[in-house]
């Protein structure tokens, strides 16, 4: 078995694929990363460390907002420039959160389907990121120091998994920035939020440059 502190840097070290991160242990011992956190929230088997919204530019806490778009309500849209993901509400409206997004090069961009959801989900390489590091773990537990974080949602195309995610993240202050390998990355409490309100089957628009049809 690896040392934990070599898999945890071999995490932080990949290059692509698999939306890897680095997550603490528990809150208790976050060292330098205490300070983005202010308590927990409760949930099961584990709670949800809860950020410390001052800290992040207040554009991209949670907020309902006025909505333009032509998408029905309960669609999913996520603007890869803007670093925002909406929930597309009634009467012109729409819950807004902040995102974190793929580095250049590795965003993805069309048309999916939330094929299935995950508590607190398991964590595996992806067969390229094994490729390109061999002494990478094949699986890994959910939990607090698990990349995809609280919640996750699989995007789906056809019925296939396309291996993108939107999901949970230990490090908060990447929300806003481009830095994931692809997948959509929220502040833990967020995607519990957003877990509840999206049933499987909702449709996710992921659009870049103001389109999003590939």
């Amino acid at each position: 078995m690896l040392p934990r502190r070599l898999v945890l840097a071999l995490l932080a070290g990949l290059p692509l694929a698999a939306c890897n991160a680095r997550g603490p242990a528990n809150v208790a011992a976050l060292g330098p990363d205490a300070a983005w956190y202010i308590g927990s929230m409760p949930d099961q088997p584990f709670d949800v460390p809860l950020v410390d919204r001052t800290r992040m530019d207040p554009k991209y806490r949670r907020q309902t907002v006025a909505y333009a778009g032509l998408e029905r309500p309960g669609t999913v849209v996520v603007d890869i420039d803007e670093r925002f993901l909406y929930l597309v509400q009634e009467n012109g409206q729409a819950l807004r959160y902040g995102v974190g997004v793929g580095k250049l090069g590795f965003s993805w961009k069309g048309t999916a389907t939330v094929g299935r959801k995950g508590v607190w989900p398991d964590w595996g390489p992806t067969a390229k990121m094994v490729s390109l590091n061999p002494d990478l773990p094949r699986s890994r537990k959910g939990g607090l120091d698990n990349p995809l974080g609280a919640r996750a949602l699989y995007l789906y195309q056809g019925g296939r998994d396309i291996l993108f995610r939107i999901h949970g993240t230990n490090e908060p202050w990447s929300i806003g920035e481009q830095m994931s390998s692809g997948c959509v990355r929220m502040l833990n409490e967020d995607v519990v939020d957003l877990y509840n309100r999206v049933p499987v089957g909702t449709t996710v628009l992921v659009k870049r440059h103001g389109r999003y049809r590939v």
